[in-house]
């Protein structure tokens, strides 16, 4: 109750703050301007807020927020900015010395109504109904979750789990672990051609992107990334145009799902992680967190990837989830708060 209280105060408190941190900012590209704002989240330490992965869920039009060493995961109305936290997620120290941190919740996928959250804390995945954020079951895995994706097809959450080199596919209903897949590298970012039936995951430190059969659950293909040590990170597909985007940590590539030949590249400068890609408009958004920078590219029929926009946004904002209305969310955990970045043309 009491922590509750301290989160409502906390929302009306921001909605006037931000409005003193909004400037806007020219892209180079065609011409397209953004207007950068900062969103303070509730729980935010001097230390920040541990983040990775966050999503929109066109069905709500909110955005799902995992922030990790807070034990919420925080839901922002789009339309009007207003937060609807949901306390009560484990928490845990991991790491020595320099590398101490705290995790929680940090992932997260929707898909028919209900929003999936993996939890690093305690290895879980929970569901909620989307609308009304009522919890509904919950799974634990013997291994800590990383990326989550809905496959709405077979109606399952399949679970990328690099530690052990592995994806868990559950059942989307019930939680119920259904198979467990094995791989010779750790499995890094997802992307889900249902028309084609396939799913795409990277194995990170082998420098490899792999399509998988969504029925036989088999290795279809196997692409060199050439993303280099680092490997790729995150991945997004066009299965309209076949076309698969491959994130490397200052570039992104846009590969044919038909060859795995890289079609074009676009730089964009160093510390990228996740992407985003909207198919309606053929824009593919990148936050580089070292670089400061988000890009905006247009695809082309051919897969050739040009600058529609380049942003100057603060350091450390990275893994972009983007709305129906082409508003960019970016986490930046150091600051405890997303940037966003709404387009003006």
């Amino acid at each position: 109750m009491i922590l509750r209280t301290a989160i409502s105060r906390f929302c009306v408190a921001t909605a006037s703050i931000v409005a003193f941190l909004s400037t806007a900012v020219a892209g180079a590209g065609d011409g397209s301007t953004y207007e950068i704002r900062n969103q303070p989240l509730p729980g935010a330490t001097p230390g920040g807020i541990a983040m990775d992965y966050i999503a929109f869920d066109p069905a709500t039009r909110a955005v799902w927020v995992p922030a990790g060493s807070t034990g919420l995961v925080v839901v922002v109305d789009s339309a009007n900015g207003a937060l609807r936290p949901i306390p009560g997620f484990p928490t845990a120290e991991m790491g020595s010395g320099d590398r101490r941190r705290t995790v929680g919740p940090s992932s997260v996928t929707i898909g028919g109504g209900v929003a999936y959250v993996g939890n690093r804390a305690d290895s879980t995945i929970c569901a909620f109904d989307s609308s009304s954020l009522v919890k509904k079951s919950c799974h634990k895995l013997d291994s800590m979750p990383d990326g989550l994706a809905f496959v709405g097809p077979k109606s399952e959450v399949w679970v990328t789990t690099p530690r052990d080199r592995s994806i868990r596919i559950l059942d989307a209903r019930s939680l119920d672990e259904k198979a467990r897949l094995t791989f010779e590298g750790e499995p890094e970012g997802f992307a889900v051609d249902a028309p084609h039936g396939r799913f795409y995951t990277n194995l990170e430190d082998k420098d490899l992107t792999l399509a998988i059969d969504l029925g036989t659950r088999k290795t279809l293909e196997t692409w060199k990334s050439g993303c280099g040590e680092e490997g790729p990170h995150g991945l997004r597909v066009d299965p309209g145009s076949n076309q698969l985007f491959v994130a490397c940590s200052a570039r992104v590539e846009a590969m044919s799902t038909a060859s795995g030949k890289v079609l074009s590249s676009i730089d964009t400068g160093d510390g990228v992680d996740d992407i985003d890609y909207s198919a309606k408009t053929h824009l593919l958004y990148a936050a580089a967190a070292r670089a400061g920078q988000l890009t905006v590219a247009r695809v082309d029929d051919q897969g050739n990837l040009t600058a529609a926009a380049k942003v100057s946004t603060p350091e450390g904002a990275r893994n972009p989830a983007v709305t129906d209305k082409g508003v960019v969310y970016l986490t930046r955990s150091k600051a405890g708060e997303l940037i966003v970045a709404t387009p003006s043309k």
